[in-house]
């Protein structure tokens, strides 16, 4: 196992019913394994970026999440705010109805608020590809770039599916080599990822990362 996979992978537990325990330990093992990021609720970004001060793992979290149902408005706060107790990377949801209904200005304008408030943190936006056709998913990768994202991400992990090395594979074909693509949702085990990054995928969002690097499969979700 090569420190590469480690460094791709964000360390993530998004459930409701998180508990501090289960943050300080996701914490934990991302320090011993030296994961990018964890990836947690807003509501534990501050105690998250005290606890992995003075390392090179970053705080990730997740703003409009998991409906991507909020306004541009309430989207730029959370990241603001999130910004302010410490994180160092931003997923954001898209406004999927309105992608479907064609309202690509609202689409637009729902990512550059995230990018503004972020103001050079990274931003990397999920399009929830198991709701989209593949015409969809193109322009919500289209979008995504002239907003002027750092990453596109398949899924939150909570709806009707995850990653696929397929959509992996649109999504990098359609933004390119310069911007970052998110496998997240499904990946449990270093076979997994291995074909994610095969398809294009340059970031790993997953529950399963300490089991990914003993070269185990999990039994999670996400």
């Amino acid at each position: 196992m090569t420190q590469n996979y480690a460094a791709m992978i964000d360390h993530t537990l998004l459930k409701a019913e998180a508990t501090k325990n289960q943050i300080e330990k996701i914490c934990e093992e991302a320090l011993k394994y030296q994961f990018a990021s964890v990836c947690v609720n807003p509501t534990w970004v501050k105690s998250a970026s005290q606890l992995l001060a003075g390392s090179n793992v970053k705080v990730c979290t997740v703003i409009g999440f998991p409906l991507g149902a909020t306004t541009p408005q309430v989207k730029a706060f959370e990241t603001t705010n999130a910004i302010e107790n410490g994180a160092g990377e931003i997923d954001m949801v898209i406004n999927i109805g309105a992608l479907k209904d064609g309202n690509y200005d609202l689409v637009l304008e729902d990512i550059k608020a995230v990018v503004t408030a972020a103001n050079g943190t990274l931003v990397k936006v999920i399009i929830e590809t198991c709701l989209l056709t593949d015409e969809e998913k193109v322009k919500a990768c289209e979008l995504s770039v002239e907003a002027g994202a750092d990453f596109v991400k398949t899924s939150t992990g909570f709806s009707t599916g995850g990653a696929t090395a397929g959509d992996v594979a649109l999504m990098r074909k359609t933004v390119g080599p310069e911007i970052g693509v998110k496998a997240s949702g499904g990946v449990r085990s270093l076979e997994d990822m291995q074909k994610m990054i095969e398809a294009g995928a340059t970031r790993i969002g997953a529950s399963s990362g300490v089991a990914i690097m003993n070269g185990l499969i999990s039994d999670s979700n996400y």
